[in-house]
């Protein structure tokens, strides 16, 4: 169905935008194998952009020619012959590089494009596509990990997230965004899928029509976070599970005819939500959707913020699902190629990606966990009982590979972690968040404590890396994004710094206080002159 792009005619469009309209993105498919027999060097500038419709970004540094590859996984959710599809392409195109993302998704890098139409035809053979992975369209769609096999959820969401998620592949209605487009779906009541922190957000919701308890949805909307982040506004709409698609290409219509196009730094859904307000958004879906109740109930219980870890009972009698810790998301294809085979020796050789960057394996028996446990994989790397700061870190991708970050994260947040575990402990989980630019595909704005990476000139004049931190983030009690304090630490003594400063929240919590809570009762003004005096302590000069 074709669509009129009404704001083709105004003169402030940014140069995005002119070249969206000259040719749509997902074009660039059609393009991908012309380019990948004349190699490298036959891609003009003016097109690398272009190529995140299909999922591809230039690593760092981009005159080099490799790509970063991102394959959708809706919901996180791969059977055994995805998995393994997945890791042989990171074997023999990725340099063995596997990475767990903050949205679920899975995302290699080290590719060429003279490899790329194989890896399309492998992930075509088991289901998965690259369209939408990145771009101004709509991206993969997060959802609740244990999707049909959740005590904790209202109803199975995996049939609904591949609905709304097949709609929008290759769909040229809808790859011309203003920007990049978030959606998310679950029902799981302890808010799995980040609501708060996506353009549209489905969450769990009941509501008595004609006397009869109706099991449904919430709607969020204009959620997001880079430089300046919001929280998701809730619509007074009731939605029920067949509704679901409806609601969501409505929405998505909005944005795509009312988005904003002359600034790309305020193009996101989040910021025409925040000038409109929800009011007005409501009645405007409801021009499209037609009537809708109006809000019920909303189910959502306290925040898991997407661990699973330990040995867990599913909906199914006798069957068990076990979540393990990945250190910063980062798996190698020979690993993942032993995760398939122990979940499908053991259970059904699906694996599950969390939105913590962590796995899970389910539909294991009762009588086959001990077994599986036992298996080598999960001894040191993998654990269902992982250390405590190893077990809560997060992070982006980095100046390893990201023309975006300024700072080298995945491998320190790996380090910091195994350094705090080996120098302090808390009695309740702490949340570390490390971003390399201020974009947040680390999301730090929701951590316990944020870490984002900046430069630094030193005393003697030298540029380094650095930090600043921010404390306080949840999305517990509706969202709160957390608080900077100043202050930059220089990477080299970020270690010791974390370790001084829990070290105070140790010390002055009360029990089983989380840090969360601990920033409400006291604010951020002792954890500040705490965090100046540990700098200046830290930095003084030797006597």
């Amino acid at each position: 169905m074709a669509y009129v792009k009404h704001w083709a005619n105004e003169e402030k469009l940014n140069a995005t935008e002119k070249q969206k309209l000259a040719r749509d993105g997902l074009k660039i498919f059609e393009d991908i194998p012309r380019y990948a027999k004349e190699g490298f060097e036959a891609i003009p500038k003016e097109e690398w952009p272009m190529f995140k419709w299909a999922g591809l970004y230039l690593q760092r540094p981009k005159e080099d020619g490799y790509f970063m590859m991102r394959v959708c996984v809706p919901s996180g959710i791969l059977n055994y012959e995805q998995a393994v599809a997945l890791a042989k392409i990171s074997r023999d195109y990725g340099r063995g590089i596997f990475d767990v993302t903050t949205r679920q998704a899975v995302q290699f890098h080290w590719l060429r494009i003279e490899e790329i139409p194989d890896i399309f035809e492998r992930l075509k053979k088991v289901g998965l596509s690259t369209a939408g992975a990145c771009g101004d369209i709509a991206r993969n769609i997060t959802g609740n990990p244990l999707a049909g096999i959740d005590p904790a959820e209202t109803m199975d969401t995996a049939p609904i997230v591949e609905e709304v998620f097949r709609f929008f592949q290759h769909n040229e209605d809808f790859s011309n965004l203003p920007r990049k487009y978030k959606m998310s779906i679950s029902a799981n009541v302890h808010n799995a899928a980040h609501a708060e922190i996506n353009c549209l957000s489905f969450v769990p919701a009941v509501k008595t029509i004609d006397g009869e308890e109706v099991l449904g949805f919430h709607v969020k909307v204009g959620g997001g976070l880079s430089a300046k982040p919001y929280l998701a506004q809730t619509l007074n709409v009731f939605v029920r599970p067949e509704q679901v698609k409806e609601v969501a290409v409505a929405v998505t219509t909005i944005f795509r005819d009312y988005g904003y196009r002359i600034k790309r730094h305020r193009a996101r859904l989040k910021f025409l939500v925040a000038d409109w307000g929800a009011e007005k958004f409501t009645e405007k879906l409801l021009e499209y959707t037609g009537p809708l109740p109006e809000k019920g109930k909303e189910l959502t219980r306290e925040w898991n913020a997407g661990y699973f870890y330990g040995v867990h009972r599913q909906k199914q009698p006798g069957l068990n699902y076990i979540g393990f810790n990945v250190p910063v998301g980062r798996l190698t294809a020979e690993e993942v190629l032993e995760l398939a085979r122990i979940s499908k020796k053991y259970g059904t050789g699906e694996i599950r990606n969390c939105n913590s960057q962590n796995i899970i394996l389910p539909n294991i028996p009762d009588e086959h966990v001990e077994a599986l446990l036992a298996e080598e994989i999960f001894q040191e790397r993998f654990r269902i009982d992982p250390p405590q700061f190893t077990a809560f870190s997060v992070s982006c991708t980095g100046i390893e590979y990201c023309n975006l970050a300024i700072v080298e994260t995945k491998e320190r947040m790996r380090r910091l972690a195994e350094y705090l575990d080996e120098h302090v402990s808390v009695d309740v989980p702490l949340r570390l968040h490390m971003v390399g630019c201020p974009n947040s595909c680390g999301q730090r704005q929701i951590a316990d404590i944020g870490l984002q990476g900046i430069k630094m000139r030193t005393a003697d004049k030298r540029m380094v890396e650095a930090f600043e931190i921010y404390v306080g983030g949840t999305l517990d009690h509706g969202g709160e994004f957390n608080q900077k304090l100043k202050g930059k630490v220089d990477a080299q003594i970020l270690g010791p710094v974390l370790k001084e400063l829990i070290t105070y929240f140790k010390e002055q919590k009360e029990q089983g206080e989380s840090f969360y809570d601990f920033v409400q009762r006291v604010g951020t003004e002792p954890l500040q002159e705490e965090l100046t005096r540990i700098l200046d302590e830290i930095t003084a000069p030797a006597s």
